[in-house]
């Protein structure tokens, strides 16, 4: 199990739950634009400890295309699997958008 820590609260939830489902999941407000796609990073959030070391594909293309490397990592490309402390960078609240977006899928689509 993984240990998510957010704000003033933790919650487990399984290894390799996607980590935007696992904060949805879990009554965190965060906005998923673009379905868990890689394609919008309004799924942004940002770690304090435990960030995984790697990035895919699709990850790193929109990040490097927002310059946004070591600032921030995209929820939806993340896969749980340890204890992690972040923060989340855009909420549905602090947003112009009346929800959060599609849902994304369980699984993350391979990098193109």
């Amino acid at each position: 199990m993984a240990i998510v820590n957010i704000d003033d609260r933790s919650f487990e939830v399984a290894d390799g739950t996607r980590l935007v489902l696992a904060l949805e999941d879990n009554g965190v407000d965060i906005l998923h634009l673009c379905g868990g796609n890689a394609k919008c990073t309004s799924c942004r959030v940002t770690f304090t400890e435990g960030e995984p070391f790697s990035l895919n594909d699709d990850e790193m293309a929109i990040l490097q295309a927002k310059e946004l490397i070591g600032q921030v990592r995209l929820s939806c490309q993340i896969l749980t699997s340890h204890t992690m402390s972040l923060s989340a960078g855009i909420t549905v609240k602090g947003s112009k958008y009346d929800s959060a977006g599609p849902r994304p899928a369980d699984g993350i689509p391979p990098s193109n």
